[in-house]
Order: C-alpha cells, then sequence, then structure tokens
C-alpha cells in the first residue's frame, strides 16, 4: 500500500509555515505523487486565514497530533460480506483471497459482525452435533445457491425461516410418523430414490424436498407438490454429502461473531491494543462515523511501518514540530533557519538555505523541476515571502527573496507593496483577541543544551494597543513560562512602520541578570532596528541563555 506523506510547517504555523506546506504539496502531486498531502498541527492565525481565503486555496489538513492511531496501521483494501450470502459463499471468498476474517455489513455497507473460523467451526459443530436437535436457518434461495441444485418448484425462494431437517433413510411408515411428529414445523426433507417419501412429504406439506444424487420427481408428484405449495429441488450430491452442505447455506450473519466491536480510524494504538490482544483472532473491524467498515487492523499491523511518513518546511527542530513525529519516517526538510538536533538514521533530503523565507526555496524549487506554478499558489507564495521578510524589509531578506518576489509578482499580477500591506494588516489586528491566541499564533520552543525557552513574534502597525495590555500579555506568558518549565517565555512585538520591536519576557529570576538588552520598563525590552526572531534576536538570546547555563 502506498504511503501518505505529509509535508508539515511547524506547530503554531506562520503564514510562510503553511504557505510553504500548501505549495510544495502541489509541486509533488503535479509530478504525479497524488499520495503527498499538505497538513497543519495548529489552527491558522489571522493572516494566514485572510490570504487562503482571498486566493481561494483549501486549507492543508488539521492534524493536531501524530500520536500513533488506528488509521495510521490499518490496512485499507478490506473486502466485505453481505450478511445474507451463505456462510459457504462467505467461506470460499476467504479461502480464495487467503483471508481469515471477513467482516459482515448490511445492505448499506453498515458493520454487523465478524466471520473468522473459530466462530465458524463452532457454531457449525453445535449445528452437526448428533445429539442435538438438527435445524438450521436458511432459505431455498440460500440452499440452492450453496450446492448448485436444480430448482423444480420453488415458493418464497428468499424468505428466511428456521427449519428442522430430517433424513429420508427410514422405512416408509417410521418416516411417516417421524413427519407427523414434526407437523407443526418447517420441515426439510433431504432423501434420495424413494418415491412413497416423496408422497408422504407432499400430503403432509413440508417447507423443501431435497431429491439427491441426480433422482427425478415424477409429473403427478410435481403437479401435486405445486398444488400443496411444496418446494422441489434436485441436488448434484449424495444425500449425506447434501446434509453436510446444508449446514453450509445458513445466512453468514447467523454464523458470525457479533461480539467482536469494531474500532475508529481515529482511536489511538494504545486505547486499541489491549481489545486487539482480546480478540480470538488478533483483528479488529474499523468503521467509519456511519459504521460503514473502511479497513482492518491485526496485531501484526502494529509491528509493520505506519503507513505515513513526513517531510518538514519551515522548521528542523523537532522541539518545533508536530507532536508524536518520532514515530515516523522524515523523507525531507526544506528550511531557513538555523540547524537543530535534528538526527535520523537514514539519508534524506535536507535543503536548508540562509535567506529570508522557506516560500522562496519552494518557489526555486518549482522553477528547477520545471513546473509552471498554478496563480492561485504563485499568490500564497508571494505572500509567503513578504509576511516573513516585512515586504522585503527585513534583515533576513536577500537578492534571492527579491529576484522570486518579483518574478511571484509577474506571474499574479500582485503588485509587491500592495500586496504586503495589506496581508501585515491582515497579520497585525489584535483589538477582539485573547493574550493567549496572540502568544501562541506564532510561537517557537528552543532548546539550549539544558535550558528550554519560548520565542512568540507578531507584527503590528502601533505598539500603543499592546502595551496599553501589558499585564495581561506578561501574566499569559508566566503561565507559558511555568508550564514548560522554561527558562523564559516571551513575545517579540515588531512595528511594522518604525521596523523595530519590543521584547516581553516573563523569565525565571536567576536569569533576569544575563538580560543584555535595553530596558524600556520592567520585563519589558526595547530591540531597535530588530525585526527578525530568526537573524538577529535568536542569536543574542542564545548567548544570554549560554552565558547563563555556565
Amino acid at each position: 500500500m502506498e504511503k501518505t506523506v505529509y509535508i508539515f510547517g511547524h506547530k503554531n504555523p506562520d503564514t510562510d509555515s503553511v504557505v510553504s506546506a500548501t505549495a510544495y504539496a502541489r509541486l509533488k502531486q503535479l509530478q504525479g505523487f497524488e499520495n503527498y498531502k499538505a497538513a497543519r498541527a495548529g489552527h491558522f492565525n489571522p493572516q494566514t486565514d485572510y490570504i487562503f481565503k482571498k486566493f481561494n486555496v483549501q486549507s492543508p489538513k488539521y492534524i493536531s497530533n501524530l500520536t500513533p492511531k488506528v488509521e495510521y496501521y490499518m490496512e485499507d483494501e478490506c473486502q466485505v460480506v453481505d450478511e445474507n450470502k451463505s456462510v459457504w459463499a462467505a467461506i470460499g471468498e476467504m479461502d480464495s483471497a487467503h483471508l481469515r476474517a471477513l467482516p459482515v455489513v448490511d445492505k448499506d455497507g453498515k458493520y454487523k459482525s465478524l466471520l473468522h473460523y473459530s466462530a465458524f467451526a463452532q457454531k457449525l459443530l453445535d449445528i452437526l452435533n448428533p445429539e442435538n436437535k438438527v435445524s438450521i436457518s436458511t432459505s431455498i434461495g440460500l440452499i440452492i445457491r450453496t450446492m448448485n441444485a436444480q430448482p423444480l418448484i420453488v415458493h418464497n425462494q428468499e424468505e428466511i425461516f428456521k427449519s428442522t431437517i430430517l433424513v429420508g433413510a427410514a422405512s416408509d411408515d417410521t418416516f411417516s410418523r417421524m413427519l407427523d411428529e414434526h407437523k407443526s414445523e418447517n420441515i426439510i426433507v433431504i432423501t434420495s430414490d424413494r418415491e412413497k417419501i416423496y408422497e408422504a412429504c407432499i400430503e403432509r406439506r413440508v417447507k423443501l424436498l431435497i431429491i439427491t444424487s441426480g433422482y427425478m420427481l415424477n409429473k403427478e408428484l410435481k403437479e401435486k407438490a405445486q398444488q400443496n405449495g411444496v418446494s422441489v429441488i434436485m441436488s448434484p450430491y449424495t444425500t449425506s454429502d447434501t446434509v453436510m452442505m446444508i449446514a453450509y447455506s445458513t445466512p453468514v450473519s447467523l454464523m458470525a461473531d457479533p461480539e467482536i466491536q469494531p474500532v475508529h480510524p481515529e482511536d489511538t494504538i494504545s486505547k486499541i491494543r489491549q481489545v486487539l490482544l482480546d480478540s480470538p483472532i488478533r483483528r479488529l473491524p474499523v468503521v467509519d462515523a456511519e459504521n460503514k467498515v473502511i479497513g482492518i487492523i491485526s496485531e501484526h499491523d502494529l509491528t509493520n511501518e505506519p503507513n505515513i511518513q513526513l517531510i518538514l518546511v519551515d522548521h528542523n527542530e523537532l522541539s518545533q514540530a508536530v507532536e508524536g513525529i518520532e514515530h515516523y519516517k522524515i523523507q525531507e526538510v526544506i528550511d531557513h533557519h538555523r540547524i537543530g538536533p535534528l538526527s535520523t538514521t537514514y539519508p534524506i533530503t535536507f535543503i536548508n538555505k540562509p535567506i529570508g523565507s522557506t516560500s522562496t526555496i519552494i518557489t526555486t524549487l518549482y522553477q528547477e523541476a520545471k513546473i509552471p506554478i498554478p496563480k492561485e499558489i504563485a499568490s500564497i507564495l508571494l505572500c509567503g515571502i513578504l509576511s516573513d521578510t516585512l515586504i522585503l524589509q527585513s534583515t533576513t531578506t536577500t537578492d534571492i527573496d527579491r529576484q522570486t518576489a518579483e518574478y511571484l509578482s509577474n506571474i499574479t499580477d500582485l503588485d509587491i507593496q500592495t500586496l504586503g500591506k495589506e496581508i501585515l494588516t491582515a497579520g497585525s489586528r489584535i483589538k477582539g483577541r485573547t493574550a493567549t491566541e496572540v502568544i501562541h499564533q506564532d510561537m517557537k520552543e528552543y532548546r539550549e543544551n539544558k535550558s528550554v525557552y519560548t520565542v512568540s513574534q507578531i507584527e503590528v502597525g502601533n505598539l500603543k494597543e499592546i502595551l496599553d495590555r501589558k499585564k495581561e500579555f506578561l501574566s499569559e506568558l508566566e503561565i507559558e513560562r511555568r508550564s514548560n518549565k522554561a527558562v523564559f517565555a516571551a513575545l517579540l512585538v515588531t512595528d511594522i512602520t518604525q521596523l523595530s520591536s519590543i521584547l516581553m519576557m516573563s523569565t525565571d529570576p536567576k536569569f533576569q541578570p544575563f538580560i543584555t538588552f535595553p530596558k524600556l520598563e520592567n520585563d519589558i525590552y526595547f530591540l531597535k532596528d530588530v525585526v527578525s526572531r530568526k537573524k538577529q534576536l535568536i542569536p543574542l538570546i542564545t548567548e544570554q541563555v549560554e552565558n547563563y547555563e555556565r
């Protein structure tokens, strides 16, 4: 089965992260790889939401975490069998496809039970046990199809009924008495060349007469059977074989195991593991929200590699990646940040360039592949570059970013300055948003040796609104710091009109002496000409953390 490859930006994604994942997935699909899908671990910030709506681009699939789930291990090519088929037909399907279990479904495809050999063998033994009264539930149609019988007279062919099975092997008088003892029941009689028994069955109006070994019913008895409502069929098998075969004509729904309950694709492996181990065949059906079978999962599946792999864009540090990433193979990394402590046990494609935006790298990959960029994708790629470089004004901006922006502007007929101001305005909205929302919209976690810290960033057109709510933001940063057991939690607020920033910090008191930024007021620092978290702030903070750890 072909694996799905999810392309993820960092959690709490910014515009460049989401755009890069979306555009790279489209490139892969245009190259013929339909199994590559864009994904996101966090919700859109206002700027990204505005951009995707403006250019009518579908949002990447939201996957909050990659905790191992049923859907990442299950077999999604799964045969099912209709509940009204004979168990003979179902066993035949299992045998031809080498299946150990077969989900039984109703006419709408909804799960009813699971057919497996253990359940089938036990129920067949119950039917054939000589100490039990032999009776089965079946229909004349199922019997005909199971033994390829020749119908002579058939009434209510598909009606399911519970019937007593009698074999016409006794003397004529003895068998007639047996019929009289069961006259209140639906009776199926199986016999060979016994005309007197044919007559007795037809006179007493049995449900079904099965004549074995190819023997015939004369025309007079056939007419009488028709008048008395007796169905008659001819089995190509001997009497003993026909008795055995009729047990296989039971509807599969009655021979399957209704005790095995299905699981759902979103169930975690930890949740279903014990249920799977308790299953008599170590297999469970998987159903969707409508209870329709979409796959099956076995104990063996859990020993295989999951059916998903990953590509990371706009980050390479696992602390910034979607939760649960350690369970899956990483195919590629495409980034423009510092290289963190990422390691793999296998070679991967790793593209890391010192430029202003991952969207710039993705654009060059289209060019190198000689794949035309769809207009809506070119539009969001341009937005990704302008967002991450503050309309090409950030210190991280390179000539490659400028050239790429011009290239995309030419494709899309979008003016760089007009579009840049439009999207930065969309992203700088603070009014009506909580401090929690603002801090988490673009928050990254960093690790330096034993120290952990977080730095969030937001661009605004005026610092006043943030400073007016400083207590609220500092309080939320303190909560964030304590929950992560971090050295500090910081919010970089960049003024896009002045191209400078303030830094709000909630810190461990032991770290405060190592902060060297100019203080604006308690826990707030002024960073003149600093607009880039990646290129300007993080190197300075790294030095302070290293001094703190000495």
